[in-house]
């Protein structure tokens, strides 16, 4: 996927529409499920993936960001829809895919604007994925857009420090032949298709 700005929003908003709609799903009873995320129950992940959306949408705007993750709360697909509706409102206002973006969970120093949207593009994909996985719901992402993503992802770096902590993605799994686009982006992650709870 050649990165540029028009493109990575595009994909994003997929991304992130498609885990709006399997978060609202999501009860207050539902927080402490196990998940596909080594170490987090489901309310350990949202409040990361809120945190995340605010994060994003800061670093973006120039604005100072505070990455600091707070619990999802009682209401969790309300909170998640507000902390949706925030990145995809900032990623919407950004007219220059060169703008430097501070984003120190990703990289040391600062990124295009356009590669910081398609990164979170590919972290909403796999999170979409995490959630409906946890639920027991089925994945159904639109396979053109992962199809799209695929050259993306497979240039993330893969190796030993996939295995340090703090790694956004777990080492990738070989492919299996047959594999949907969506399901060969999950491998490279390091997610396993076929994982229930």
């Amino acid at each position: 996927m050649p990165i540029n700005l028009e493109n990575a929003r595009d994909y994003d908003s997929h991304a992130v529409h498609l885990s709006v709609e399997v978060v609202d799903r999501v009860t207050a009873a539902d927080l402490g499920r196990k998940t596909p995320c080594t170490d987090w129950d489901l309310g350990d992940l949202l409040a990361h993936m809120a945190t995340q959306h605010r994060g994003f949408a800061a670093s973006v705007q120039g604005v100072p960001a505070d990455w600091t993750v707070r619990p999802i709360g009682s209401d969790p697909a309300r909170a998640y829809r507000t902390a949706s509706g925030q990145v995809l409102a900032a990623f919407a206002a950004v007219s220059d895919g060169d703008r430097p973006c501070s984003l120190p969970e990703v990289s040391p120093g600062p990124l295009p604007a356009a590669l910081a949207i398609a990164i979170h593009a590919v972290d909403y994909f796999a999170h979409s994925w995490d959630v409906a996985a946890t639920l027991g719901l089925p994945f159904t992402p639109d396979e053109d857009v992962a199809d799209a993503l695929l050259p993306f992802v497979s240039s993330i770096p893969d190796g030993e420090q996939r295995t340090e902590a703090g790694s956004a993605f777990a080492p990738g799994l070989p492919p299996v032949e047959g594999d949907a686009p969506s399901d060969r982006i999950l491998r490279l992650l390091g997610r396993d298709p076929a994982w229930r709870p």
